[in-house]
């Protein structure tokens, strides 16, 4: 108890560790170089108020149910959840449209109308296989703070049929276009490697278990999903957390190969730990001191993630019905993903557009949207160069459909790989650290202990990952090696549940699942 906590960012993970170590009596100091709270989890002005720029809904909650009673809180007392019964609304060229939902006989009855009674059974058998891997893979993988190969075989080896499961050697579009006969829906399977910022075909078959994530709910923030971030961090000040925004971090100092403070542009301030919650590639490449390039290997930060082209704006929408979520697909996903690895932004993408006033009903004539369409990271060898985003590639593609905006997104509301460069030093603007590519990448992303004694890493690019959820998780697990390290009396409240969190089953709606 009592000593002196660094926080580097204030993104999702560095407020859930904010607000766990401040709940512990640690004195916790916050630095962060925007002017609020959410990092990635942004929101900007509109015509119509905050527009979320960044994620757009939460998945698993009970993560964040946790997170609070481990603080003495309740959640619902401090942020308001809408569940989204359409999880999202589809759309082809050819005019098909097909929702999915989180009730399984709903999507059983709108695949079979849609595809035929085959596509439905098909899309059942992928959906049973993806839950049998999120409950294998949860405890040894999410959950664990230092996951291995042998727990991970050992999950394997209690469950045989896992390995048929896992599909081991086939790509996340390799499993879907040879389990589902209908082309469109594989394609819509597909694409849940790019949640995680990788390509359906280099992401292993193991992300299937995407699916199941968001099967068992899609809530959204009323506020935004900024609003999230300013109640975790409202709890974290009620708890005696500080936090100093507009304050860039220069370096990390250390004093016999162990991290003792930082410095900023008013000094230098000294502490018993400090956490990093930005891009790791931030450490690797020297960004913040010489001195803590070690902290993280090279293979933890590289190759990299997906970024995006992201539009936030508020307009008049005409055209297709639109939910809260709705997927515009390209019509060559292979060409489309072709060119991203090769470094290009595709002619013809799939585009997700969320309107954000849709959660709850009947919008408003003036209406908030983001649309995002993913794109290549910047080369390290470029300079941070690339063309001026443009969001009329966007606008086109999406009056294709029938779909226009009044007033259309502008240029100053388009932000794309170099901006977000500029908002997470040294990330190349990809947005979710390295890249799924290969079977074992999850295991080769850097866990809450760097390689430098003292210096603790958390956020999307550390484990488990990419995701508002897996961010919140990775703080929890950076917290939880601070207090173990500097030998707190007390790592959590007396009501919090040995062993961590848990996500939720189906079945169970709030409560935790085995």
């Amino acid at each position: 108890m009592g000593q002196d906590i660094i926080v580097i960012g204030a993104g999702i993970g560095g407020l859930a560790a904010a607000l766990q170590l401040s709940a512990t009596g640690a004195r916790v100091t916050v630095l962060e170089a925007a002017p609020g709270p959410g990092g990635k989890m942004r929101s900007l002005p509109s015509a119509a108020g905050p527009v979320d720029a960044g994620p757009t809904v939460l998945t698993l909650a009970p993560v964040f149910e946790r997170l609070f009673a481990q603080a003495g809180a309740v959640l619902s007392d401090h942020v308001t959840l809408i569940p989204l019964p359409c999880l999202a609304r589809h759309y082809w060229d050819d005019g098909t449209r097909l929702d999915l939902f989180a009730d399984p006989g709903r999507n059983r009855a709108g695949i079979a109308q849609v595809f035929g009674t085959r596509a439905a059974r098909q899309f059942d058998a992928f959906a049973a296989r993806a839950r049998r891997l999120f409950d294998a893979f949860d405890a040894p993988m999410m959950q664990a703070a230092a996951p291995s190969q042998a727990a991970l075989a050992a999950a394997v080896l209690r469950r045989p049929r896992l390995l048929a499961d896992m599909a081991p050697g086939r790509s996340l579009a390799g499993l879907a276009f040879s389990t589902l006969s209908e082309p469109k829906l594989a394609q819509l399977v597909a694409r849940y490697a790019t949640y995680v910022g990788g390509s359906p075909w280099a992401a292993p078959a193991l992300l299937s278990l995407i699916w199941e994530a968001e099967a068992r709910g899609v809530w959204a923030v009323a506020g935004g999903m900024n609003a999230l971030a300013r109640a975790i961090e409202a709890l974290a000040r009620a708890k005696g957390a500080r936090f100093h925004y507009d304050c860039p971090v220069r370096r990390i100092t250390l004093t016999d190969g162990r991290a003792t403070g930082v410095e900023t542009a008013q000094g230098r301030i000294p502490a018993d730990a400090v956490l990093f919650n930005g891009d790791p590639r931030a450490l690797a490449t020297g960004l913040l001191g010489d001195a803590a390039r070690g902290a993280v290997r090279k293979a933890a930060v590289a190759p990299r993630s997906l970024s995006a082209h992201v539009a936030a704006f508020a307009g008049r929408a005409t055209g297709p019905d639109l939910a809260y979520h709705t997927v515009f697909f390209g019509q060559d996903p292979r060409a489309e993903f072709a060119a991203l690895q090769a470094g290009r932004v595709p002619g013809d993408a799939t585009l997700y557009i969320c309107a954000q006033d849709r959660a709850t009903g009947a919008a408003p004539a003036l209406e908030r949207f983001e649309i995002i369409r993913n794109a290549p990271p910047l080369s390290p060898m470029s300079g941070q160069q690339e063309p001026a985003p443009c969001p009329l590639q966007m606008t086109r593609r999406l009056a294709d459909f029938g779909l226009t905006f009044d007033p259309a997104p502008t240029p100053a509301e388009l932000t794309g790989p170099a901006g977000f460069d500029a908002l997470f030093p040294a990330s190349l603007g990809s947005l979710y650290g390295r890249s799924p590519k290969g079977l074992t990448a999850a295991l080769k992303r850097p866990r809450a202990r760097s390689l430098v004694p003292g210096l603790y890493l958390c956020g999307g690019g550390a484990h488990p990952g990419a995701g508002v959820p897996m961010a919140a998780l990775s703080g929890r697990h950076a917290a939880e090696a601070i207090a173990t390290d500097l030998a707190f009396t007390s790592t959590c409240r007396p009501t919090a549940m040995p062993g961590g969190m848990s996500t939720a089953s189906r079945r169970t709606a709030g409560a935790p699942s085995r």
